[in-house]
């Protein structure tokens, strides 16, 4: 079976898209239409379903799938031992993470990473905790960072950053003058959420409702897709919220943004790395999870399995 046919196939799979795996693989459509076409073929079993603008696999294609991503898998890890036993480092690394990590952390890493090995290729995908767990468990992604830690019995998680939420507002909110609040005072104050699935409104809920804080009694104004969302939003006057700091520095640097402290509440929170627990690291990816542990910002963590 053609290699090339079950990388094309997976890109499919994972962009849902003709046209977007085109893309990423530098073919034209034409071409990737007639690599699934032919694999479809050669299987005698429709592995695509082509609905509208999204290509979805097939019950027999999901099947397929995960069949398809091992044997590339495996390929790639061959090529990394080969390289490896004669001292080089190289190859292709897929990460995934959480909105805080992957964007304030984990680029600057990578970038000193790639510093030290130029021959390798490191591809990080930024989605919610929720959507990075599934992505390590289904094996499209090596590796994840997330802010919340998850309860699916095929992942591995290890304590290795940390993170601190703050309640912040418009300089100009009368909030920002006190600098302080009662936990009860959130309530019915027009309040901008992160999207369901995400890790830092799940640990929020949490922390507030381990204060006696009913977040029922939160009144959203808005519920946005990105921290980057949250925080215009926020500078907008459309209402307060509570964010990573990481994400505001700037902000709080240069006044557009305030943070007010909540009365005997401190919302803090590690980065857990995921991996699934079945799955042996590649050399490159065993590699780069050694040098994030001894980077500066990495604390000490315990590896441990989660439990339901």
């Amino acid at each position: 079976m053609d290699i090339r046919r079950l990388e094309v196939f997976c890109k499919v799979v994972e962009f849902k898209s003709f046209t977007r795996a085109a893309e990423s693989l530098a073919l034209s459509q034409p071409t990737v239409s007639e690599h699934i076409h032919t694999l479809e073929k050669a299987l005698g079993e429709k592995m695509i379903d082509r609905l509208g603008r999204e290509a979805l696999p097939t019950p027999a294609g999901r099947i397929f799938y995960q069949y398809a991503l091992a044997i590339l898998r495996m390929r790639e890890e061959a090529v990394q031992a080969l390289r490896q036993f004669k001292g080089e480092l190289a190859g292709n690394l897929a990460l995934g993470a959480s909105t805080i990590p992957g964007t304030y952390l984990l680029p600057r890493l990578i970038g000193s990473f790639k510093a030290l090995h130029p021959a390798i290729q490191i591809t990080l995908r930024i989605s919610d905790s929720a959507e990075v767990a599934e992505e390590v468990a289904e094996g499209a992604v090596e590796a994840g960072l997330i802010g919340t830690r998850w309860t699916d019995k095929r992942l591995l998680l290890e304590e290795v950053f940390s993170d601190e939420l703050i309640l912040v507002a418009h300089p100009e909110h009368p909030w920002a003058k006190r600098g302080a609040i009662k936990p009860d005072e959130l309530a019915q104050e027009p309040f901008i959420l992160r999207e369901r699935g995400s890790g830092t409104r799940s640990v929020m809920e949490r922390i507030l409702e381990e204060h006696g804080f009913d977040r029922r009694q939160l009144a959203p104004v808005a519920e946005m897709g990105s921290t980057e969302a949250v925080r215009q939003g926020v500078k907008a006057k459309i209402g307060v919220s509570i964010l990573s700091r990481h994400a505001v520095e700037d902000d709080l640097a240069h006044g557009t943004i305030a943070a007010i402290e909540i009365a005997g509440v401190r919302f803090s929170r590690p980065f857990y790395l995921a991996r699934r627990k079945s799955r042996e690291p590649s050399p490159l990816c065993a590699a780069f999870l050694e040098y994030l542990r001894r980077s500066p910002e990495a604390g000490q963590g315990k590896t441990e399995p989660t439990r339901p």
